[in-house]
This record gives structure tokens, sequence and C-alpha cells, in this order.
């Protein structure tokens, strides 16, 4: 397929480096949680990775499979389903059973693979994403498809949540595709941009989009053209409370457009200095070294593992433009450094520069004094 309004060239896709990047990732992310595990559970599952965008379309994949034996089990003629006793017994049933889950390898790593698919899908050409959600929604019912499933859409929502409830569509599916593509158009100078949403996939194993998507020479036009078409509730069910925890994705400002690198790194590589960006190693040395802070303790274990629930949602907002996924990549990849310096070359040559930091603000002061806690402290 072709994409043609995503980016300035005509690109094509290499669906066969997709594929075997989707089986790659799900083995070796597989050998890392099941070398000392024999099976994995639902809440498991929603932090199997540091891409929230993989998690979820897992477990998407797994309320699809759940609603396929709902649908067996109702349509066994023998019984009569749409009596309100076993209707409701069957749906209290169902809903305990999803609070139950249990999955091994063997069938993990299939639901891995196509959630990895649909994720690059999805960042690459959310437009081709969104309408085959569309396609796939049951005759008669997108809106309600669309509410069912918005959960589990965190990369690029704000292409199609804003048609749910929306008066005027009523079940023409076509309205719905315009709609998508459009609005697109008007939006896309304000999404998150692709090389940041692929990073977050480099902790498992990295996303080479050169190798994906193979760019011609020839320019195209403009114009819009259409893609090929924890507390348990007996009431509720593991996918109604899946996100109810998660902090929600702020929708980008529209005020720069990144300039994002085609490969993300695997390994740190020992930066020195300033790595490219604005951040100073030897002014921030100094700066910390002076300054007093009370009770200041150097950082123990991961770095995760130490930002406080405010400092977590500051970070987010103010220097990962909302995406929690991008903080946690960031603090995993500083982790791997060996020393303040190697964390500040990391850190202008992946963040600070494309997110346009600001080194004199609060947070990056902040989250910048964290850094200097684990390797100076």
């Amino acid at each position: 397929m072709t994409l043609k309004n995503h980016y300035p060239m005509t690109v094509q896709i290499n669906s066969n480096y997709l594929e075997k990047y989707a089986k790659d990732y799900a083995a070796k992310a597989s050998d890392q949680y099941f070398s000392s595990r024999q099976y994995m559970t639902g809440q498991d599952i929603v932090q199997l990775t540091n891409s929230t965008q993989v998690n979820f379309f897992i477990i998407k994949g797994l309320f699809e499979l759940w609603q396929v034996e709902l649908e067996k089990l109702k349509s066994n003629p023998y019984f009569d389903y749409r009596d309100i006793t076993v209707h409701e017994s069957l749906t209290q049933f169902m809903n305990v059973l999803s609070r139950r889950i249990k999955i091994e390898r063997e069938h993990l790593e299939p639901l891995l693979e196509k959630a990895v698919q649909q994720s690059v899908t999805l960042a690459t050409d959310p437009v081709s994403f969104y309408q085959k959600e569309i396609e796939s929604a049951p005759e008669n019912q997108i809106n309600n498809y669309l509410k069912e499933n918005k959960k589990y859409y965190k990369w690029h929502s704000q292409a199609i949540l804003f048609l749910v409830d929306k008066a005027g569509f009523g079940h023409d599916q076509s309205a719905y595709l315009r709609a998508i593509a459009a609005n697109y158009q008007a939006i896309k100078d304000s999404l998150e941009s692709v090389n940041l949403l692929l990073a977050t996939l480099g902790d498992i194993k990295p996303f080479d989009l050169d190798s994906y998507l193979v760019k011609n020479e020839t320019t195209i036009s403009n114009e819009i053209s259409h893609p090929e078409i924890q507390v348990e509730d007996s009431n509720s069910s593991f996918f109604d409370q899946v996100d109810q925890d998660l902090p929600s994705v702020r929708t980008p400002e529209p005020t720069r457009q990144p300039n994002p690198k085609p490969v993300v790194e695997e390994q740190v590589q020992p930066v020195i200095a300033n790595g490219g960006g604005t951040l100073d190693v030897a002014m921030l040395k100094a700066k910390f070294e002076t300054l007093s802070y009370k009770g200041m303790k150097g950082v123990n274990g991961e770095l995760v593992d130490n930002v406080a629930i405010n400092q977590r949602f500051m970070f987010t907002k103010e220097l990962f433009d909302g995406n929690a996924d991008l903080l946690r990549h960031a603090l995993k990849s500083i982790d791997k450094c060996n020393s303040f310096e190697q964390a500040i070359g990391l850190i202008n040559a992946r963040f600070a520069h494309e997110l346009g930091w600001a080194e004199q603000s609060e947070p990056v002061h902040e989250f910048l004094q964290l850094i200097y806690r684990k390797f100076e402290s």
C-alpha cells in the first residue's frame, strides 16, 4: 500500500520487515517475561512493555476473543439466552472469567506479534488504521463499537475519538471514513512524531523506520486521498476497568514540527559532553554541586521507581508531550548510562532538542536533579 497523505514523498511499506520485526519483538519480550514465570495475567499485560499502545492492543485482542466466546455460548440453539436471569448470570460469569486471565507463552506470542504490527501501522498511517477499525465495526453499530474500543487507542487517538457520539453521522460508514481522512488533514501538525512513538519499542528491539518505509523521489499533491478502505466488581469486566488507573494522554499542542532520526538505537552509546543538544554538562554539574538540597539523597534502583506521582505527571505533561510511554522509555534508557555525563549526552541527543526543553524551567531542573542524584549524589 502506498501512503499518500502522511509524508512529502510517496512511501512504500515493507511488510516483510514489519512481520519479521514483530515476530522478533514478541520472542524477545516473551524471553524476558517467561524466563521466571509460567503464565501471564491481565495486569501483567498492562505493564508488559514500555509501549502502552502495544500492551493495550494485546488486551484488545483478548477482548475480541472474549466476545467470540460469548457469542458461541449464545448461539447454542437448545437454551434460552434471551431469558433475563440467564442473561444476567452469563454476563456475571464472563466478567469473572475476564478477571482470571492466565496466558502461557505459546498463546501470548501471536497476540503480541499482532499488537506490534497494529501499533506500527497506527503510528505511521493513522488514517488507514482507523478506517479499517470503522470497517470492522458491526453493521449499524459504529458508534457503539467506538465507545467500546476507545480505551484501547493510545496513539493518534484524536484522529478518531472526536467521532464518538457525533450527531449527524448515524450509521453511514462512508461518512465516518471521509471524516477521519478530513480530520487528519486538520490535526496532522499537532500529532506526536512517529519517531517518538516508535522509540517506546526500543527497549525490547529498535525499530528501523527506514527499513519499513521505502521512500521514492516522486513528489505528490497534498490533496486528501483516502487510503484503501483492582477492585473486583461482579458487574464489570477486566476490560471495563483496565484503563481506569492510567493518566490521561494530553493532545499535543501544534507548536512545532519535530525532526526525528530514522533509527532508534538499541544500546546506549558512550555519548559525552553535550551530545549536540542544549544542556551543558559542566554547568549542570557545577550548579548541582554548589546548590544545597535539604535532605538530598541518592537514587537507588531504577529511576522509574523513584519518580513521585506528582513528578510523573509534571514530567509527562511538560517535558514529554503528554506521552507517558516516552517518559518511561527515557528513564529506562538513562538507567543504562554509566555516568551523569553520558546521561546528559543521551538526553541532548534524543530528547532535549527534539522536545524543545527550556533549560531554566522548573520541570527540566527537577528532572535533571533526579538524574544527578542517581549518578553523583
